[in-house]
């Protein structure tokens, strides 16, 4: 159900991951909120497919939950320690994938919507905001995809040009279509952890030099989405780059990327080349996508290309010959704040400071990122209505180098969206390397808790 009827606190614009997470964080701490989205009023983005909060449109992956050595480990580490609705909801909806979380995502979206609708401080709204309110403490966390309207609302009150890059989404297969004669299921070198599948958690499909030569050349050569005149001239973001952009650097390329067959043993490997059992040329992954394990999407494969040469190119794949889609790749543009020029330390709009932004509009990247800079502008923003002062988080914090990333760390004459890494953290050069990404994380964990006690108020009970 849907909340109506009360007055609100806080107005929230945009259901995604990061207007979801704020919108809990305030609700947790007593604040009434007003959590717009404009999916389910009539309206639609060109990325997502369905009208519910906190949608997955990318990967169904979280990356690494390993909070011991990896950046984004400890992000989901600290903010199960503040108490995350996405990291609540992503344990419900948990998928194998080896030391990785990777959820369900139809079952993460109605796991964060139930929480919301049933929580009696928010009320859902199914509406479209044009522009930013003249007035009222308000949080705009409308994602990469902000409607047209409300991002010249936001142009023309920070007097900043809109910098734009492009995000690629991956093919999802069913399951039944892969033909496991030619593929077997195996974690890379074998790691496991407590989610994963008895024999590993990916499905690989191998090639010989001379298959991956001749799909190498397929993605260079096939058929993209042409692009309109306002798109051009816009970078891709690394972190989701299009396969066949990939392919364009070089033919070895793909084999030190998505397609390395290291530490993977092909159990079909016959030729004389190669001994049985030994690493294929290269390989295609394939994810477990959905709790059922009927879907499986195509690890680091975000693409360009038409739908035809699409399935034309990916049934060349060893044991995807008769592969059925549940999805293709796509294309969608994505447009960010520049913040470290525009937003204060506290994610206020500097021209109008009862604006506050979250999520990837401000310039992070990755769906943890967005969550959490979510999380913590609903913590800033339940702090200013209770009077209190806020403490900043540490910077050896995964929370305090993004947020320090976001809003001033970073030049703003070059500044771009950051997945969380442990170059945002203040560097550790008197610690050997070999352990110093156990340093990081140890450090950000003591450091977040000396934060927690100091600052007993931040969180909620």
């Amino acid at each position: 159900m849907t909340n109506t009827n009360h007055d609100h606190d806080v107005h929230i614009i945009g259901g995604g991951l990061a207007g979801s997470e704020a919108a809990w964080q305030l609700a947790q701490r007593g604040v009434k909120v007003r959590l717009s989205e404009m999916r389910g009023s009539g309206e639609q983005t060109p990325a997502h497919q369905t009208d519910g909060l906190a949608e997955l449109v990318c990967s169904n992956s979280f990356r690494s939950d390993d909070d011991t050595k990896n950046a984004v480990g400890l992000l989901h580490h600290e903010m199960r320690a503040l108490d995350s609705i996405v990291m609540r909801a992503g344990e419900v909806a948990r998928v194998p994938a080896g030391s990785a979380m990777a959820v369900d995502r139809d079952v993460f979206s109605a796991e964060v919507e139930k929480a919301l609708d049933n929580h009696p401080n928010v009320n859902v709204v199914r509406e479209r905001v044009d522009k930013l309110p003249t007035k009222g403490l308000t949080i705009v966390a409308t994602g990469p995809l902000t409607a047209q309207s409300l991002a010249q609302s936001i142009v023309e009150a920070t007097g900043e040009e809109r910098l734009a890059f492009f995000d690629a989404i991956a093919p999802i297969i069913h399951r039944d279509s892969i033909d496991m004669s030619k593929c077997w299921i195996q974690s890379r070198w074998n790691k496991r952890t407590e989610a994963s599948n008895e024999d590993g958690d990916y499905i690989n499909c191998p090639m010989t030099k001379e298959q991956y030569i001749a799909f190498h050349a397929g993605l260079v050569e096939g058929e993209k989405s042409e692009f309109k005149e306002w798109e051009k001239d816009t970078p891709y973001f690394d972190g989701c780059m299009p396969i066949e952009v990939m392919a364009e650097r070089g033919v070895e390329t793909l084999r030190y990327g998505p397609m390395k067959g290291v530490g993977l043993d092909n159990p079909y490997d016959t030729n004389e080349e190669f001994p049985e059992g030994r690493w294929p040329y290269a390989v295609v992954q394939l994810r477990q996508d959905n709790k059922l394990g009927t879907l499986w999407n195509m690890v680091g494969f975000q693409t360009k290309m038409k739908y035809g040469a699409q399935v034309e190119l990916f049934r060349t794949i060893p044991g995807l010959e008769n592969a059925e889609f549940a999805r293709l790749g796509g294309l969608h543009r994505n447009t960010f704040l520049n913040s470290p020029e525009v937003l204060d330390r506290q994610l206020r709009l500097k021209a109008a400071p009862h604006v506050r932004f979250a999520g990837q509009v401000t310039g992070c990247e990755g769906y943890v990122e967005s969550s959490a800079i979510g999380l913590v502008a609903g913590m800033m923003t339940a702090a200013q209505l209770a009077g209190e002062e806020w403490h900043p988080l540490p910077p050896s914090t995964a929370l305090g180098a993004l947020l320090s990333h976001i809003t001033g760390d970073a030049d703003a004459t070059t500044f771009q969206p950051m997945n969380v890494n442990f170059g945002l953290f203040p560097p550790l050069h008197d610690v050997k390397k070999k352990i110093r990404k156990e340093a990081y994380t140890n450090r950000g964990k003591a450091d977040l808790q000396t934060w927690l006690s100091q600052n007993a108020a931040a969180v909620p009970a």
